[in-house]
C-alpha cells in the first residue's frame, strides 16, 4: 500500500474559513487561478512536519484575515499499520500545538513517526545563484526531512547566538558568555556534522544514477567551517574547536556586531555533475531540472534510511518543463511509489499524468474534487 493522505479538513488556514478533501492514493493535481489558494493547501500539508513549512511563516501568520477561530490543520494518514490521525494548530503562546491519534504529541518530532513532507515552490527557482542563507535553509529542509530533531536544532542555535551577539554589544559578563558559547558549540556541532552525514549519504545515492538523463544530477559539498584549519570529525572535539573559536573571536565578533564564524556562516555549493560547471551559470531551465533532480534523489534517500517516502509538495512544477520532462517527471514521481501534489493554473499541463492523478478545482477557498 501506498502511504497517503486520505483525509484533509483546514480550520481558518490562510484564505480557508473550512475546507475539506478526501483522497485515495493517487497523485493530487490542484488546479485553479492565481491567488485561489492552491499554495495555501501545500503549506498546509507543510506544517504537518517540524519546521514553519514551506512559507517559513511564523504561525500567528497562518490564521485566516479577520478570523477570531485558531487555525488548524488535521490529516489522515494511510500506513500499513493502518490509519493514523495527525493534528496541528495555534497554541495560546503564539507557537502551535500537536495532536496524534487524538492524544497531545510528547513533541512536533512525533509527527515525523507517521509522514515525511518535501517541497519544491517557484520561491527557489533562484536558490543556486541566490543568497548563501536561502541555500543552507534548504539544506536544513533536506536534513529535517531524514532528522526530525534538526530543525529544533537549528532554532536553538540562532536564538543562542543572537543571545551571544547581544552580550557582546553590552560587554556582558565573561562567565555568562561562556556557558552560552558552551551551548552555542554543543548545538553548532550537532548541526554541522548532520549536515555533513545527510550529504554524504545523498551525494552517493547521487552517484550511483548518474547516467541517468532525465534530470541532471547535483555534486554537493559545504565550504569550510573554519578557513584556516581542519575542522575536527568527532563530536565532542568539534563542540571543544567551536567553543575555542568564539572565544578567541568576541574582540573581532564585538566589532563587527555578529558572529563571524560558525555553521550559520557555511555554504552549500552545488555543481552540475554531467557539465562539471557551478549550477549558479546553469541557465533557467537548467537549474530547476537539477533541483528537480536533487528532491528526487532525497526523496529516494529517504525512503532507504527511514522506511517512509515523502509527500512531494510541488507548487507550478510543470509550467517552465517541456512536454518531455512533464513526462519524465510524472514517471519519476510514479517510481518513487507515494503520493505527491502538484499545483498549476492549466490542467492541460498534468495531461500526461491521465488516470495516475486525481484532479482537485480550487476557487476562492474553496476546493472541489472533480
Amino acid at each position: 500500500m501506498i502511504r497517503h493522505l486520505s483525509r484533509l479538513r483546514l480550520t481558518s488556514f490562510r484564505n480557508y474559513a473550512t475546507a475539506a478533501l478526501d483522497l485515495d492514493d493517487r497523485h493530487v493535481v490542484l488546479t485553479g487561478a492565481n491567488g485561489a489558494g492552491k499554495t495555501n493547501l501545500l503549506e498546509a500539508i507543510s506544517v504537518l512536519s517540524p519546521g514553519r513549512g514551506l512559507r517559513g511563516a511564523s504561525f500567528e501568520t497562518l490564521q485566516a484575515h479577520g478570523s477570531d477561530i485558531g487555525w488548524a490543520v488535521a490529516a489522515t494518514v494511510e500506513t500499513d499499520d493502518g490509519p493514523a490521525d495527525i493534528g496541528t494548530g495555534a497554541a495560546p503562546d503564539g507557537g502551535r500545538r500537536v495532536r496524534i491519534n487524538g492524544a497531545n504529541a510528547r513533541s512536533i518530532e512525533a509527527m515525523s513517526d507517521y509522514l515525511r513532507v518535501l517541497w519544491l515552490t517557484p520561491a527557489m527557482d533562484g536558490l543556486f545563484s541566490g543568497p548563501a542563507g536561502d541555500r543552507r535553509r534548504f539544506l536544513d529542509r533536506l536534513v529535517t526531512t531524514l532528522i526530525p530533531s534538526h530543525s529544533a536544532a537549528v532554532s536553538d542555535y540562532e536564538k543562542a547566538m543572537r543571545q551571544r551577539n547581544r552580550l557582546l554589544e553590552d560587554n556582558g559578563d565573561t562567565s555568562w558568555l561562556s556557558a552560552i558559547e558552551a551551548q552555542l558549540a554543543e548545538l553548532g556541532a550537532s548541526i554541522h556534522l548532520a549536515r555533513t552525514d545527510s550529504l554524504g549519504h545523498l551525494q552517493a545515492l547521487i552517484g550511483q544514477s548518474l547516467d541517468d538523463t532525465s534530470f541532471p544530477a547535483a555534486h554537493l559539498a559545504l565550504t569550510p567551517l573554519f578557513e584556516d584549519s581542519v575542522e575536527p570529525a568527532a563530536s565532542t572535539a568539534l563542540e571543544a574547536a567551536l567553543a575555542e573559536r568564539w572565544r578567541q573571536s568576541r574582540g573581532r565578533d564585538r566589532a563587527a556586531g555578529r558572529t563571524l564564524v560558525g555553521p550559520h556562516r557555511v555554504d552549500l555549493e552545488v555543481t552540475y555533475a554531467q557539465k562539471a560547471m557551478p549550477a549558479a551559470l546553469g541557465s533557467t531551465g537548467e537549474q530547476k531540472a537539477l533541483l528537480i533532480g536533487l528532491i528526487l534523489a532525497h526523496a529516494r534517500l529517504v525512503r532507504l534510511r527511514t522506511g517512509i517516502t515523502p509527500f512531494l509538495l510541488l507548487d507550478e512544477i510543470a509550467a517552465h518543463l517541456d512536454p518531455d520532462r512533464r513526462r519524465a517527471l510524472f514517471a519519476a514521481l510514479d517510481g518513487l511509489g507515494t503520493q505527491c501534489f502538484l499545483t498549476g493554473t492549466d490542467r492541460m499541463l498534468f495531461e500526461a499524468l491521465g488516470e495516475r492523478a486525481q484532479m482537485v478545482t480550487v476557487k476562492d477557498g474553496r476546493v472541489a474534487r472533480d
